[in-house]
């Protein structure tokens, strides 16, 4: 199997420069309001110099590099030039799996017999992206997916890496640990202390070591991809969530309610960048409440369009929740909100 990983290079900031030409030299980000508590979207290659990068928040972009330049983001028009891209792409390599609005994977081996033949696909499919749209996109190929992603990063932008089948443990061994997909905070927490700093030597643990560190299917899981064993195919066809969600339980019970908004912000910029990268809106906002006596209480309101605006969410995710407090106040151990009544712009036009 021949698998690429494509990722268009700093999207929603290329989009801002595509418009704008005058913002290409300058330092860029997309995200919220630098003076609240708003995140960065994505920067440009210039803001990243600065260290910024998605995820931070927009204040600390702005002590970091207070020339910035701070845009809004705009998904309709995000949305807009991805359909172009991958429209584009499937001429090129009709097999794609698209796992966010600016990233996927591509299954070449009906279109090249061999790596080399990929490299030049990969050349293609560049070049159509660039002449349609005017974006850049860098590639990774490989024999499986987590080494083409991983492949895919490694010369933005507009690059293309190649990873021959049998060279796959060779270019992940010298990697940071936290380059792996799945390898997130708490496994880092517990692999770091025991002197495991790269991919190499995470793919070296015996079974006594991994059981130790990373127990279950997933250490099973991660150490055969940081071996560059993957056997996941590409699909193409996959259906879209029924509802996105995402919950806190606390250390102890918290009855403020600045403290549950903003708790309720970190969860709503989250969803956000979900919807973002997998091209949907939501027209079902749902707040869960848990109180210190296991008793849980849902509130849920339903849009006349759907959303995927951080913002938006938050603002009604707070009004659902100071609503159940109202009518029952008192300390939460948990709180929670998700998204549901999912769909792409256009089916949701229909419904």
């Amino acid at each position: 199997m021949i698998v690429a990983h494509v990722d268009l290079d700093a999207f929603f900031a290329a989009v801002e420069e595509l418009d704008d030409p005058s913002l290409r030299a300058k330092p860029l980000i997309v995200g919220g309001d630098p003076h609240g508590r708003g995140v960065v979207a994505t920067a440009n290659y210039v803001a990243r110099r600065f260290g910024i990068h998605s995820a931070m928040s927009c204040a600390e972009a702005r002590r970091r590099c207070p020339s910035a330049v701070f845009v809004r983001p705009r998904h309709d028009r995000y949305r807009e030039l991805s359909r172009s891209v991958w429209l584009t792409i499937r001429e090129v390599a009709p097999v794609v799996e698209r796992t966010g609005i600016d990233e996927g994977y591509l299954d070449l081996s009906d279109e090249a017999p061999d790596f080399l033949a990929a490299r030049r696909l990969a050349e293609a499919i560049q070049t159509a992206v660039r002449g349609t749209t005017n974006l850049t996109c860098s590639l990774g190929i490989s024999s499986c997916k987590v080494v083409a992603k991983i492949a895919s990063d490694r010369r933005k932008p507009a690059g293309i890496t190649v990873v021959p089948s049998g060279r796959e443990a060779e270019f992940l061994a010298p990697l940071d640990v936290r380059k792996l997909p799945g390898v997130g905070p708490r496994a880092e927490q517990r692999l770091r202390p025991a002197g495991i700093e790269t991919i190499g030597a995470l793919a070296a643990l015996s079974d006594d070591m991994l059981a130790k560190l990373l127990a279950g299917q997933v250490g099973l899981e991660l150490r055969d991809r940081a071996r560059g064993i993957d056997g996941r195919r590409v699909e193409p066809v996959s259906e879209p969530p029924v509802s996105i969600s995402h919950e806190e339980t606390f250390d102890r019970d918290v009855a403020e309610r600045a403290r549950l908004h903003e708790e309720l912000r970190r969860m709503s910029d989250s969803l956000s960048r979900r919807l973002n990268d997998r091209g949907l809106l939501a027209r079902t906002v749902t707040t869960k409440l848990r109180y210190g006596d296991f008793t849980t209480r849902t509130r849920t309101t339903t849009l006349a369009t759907g959303t995927d605006e951080a913002d938006r969410i938050h603002a009604l995710a707070c009004e659902l929740l100071d609503r159940a407090l109202d009518q029952r106040p008192g300390a939460l151990r948990l709180v929670g909100v998700g998204v549901s009544g999912l769909g792409t712009e256009a089916q949701l036009a229909l419904v």
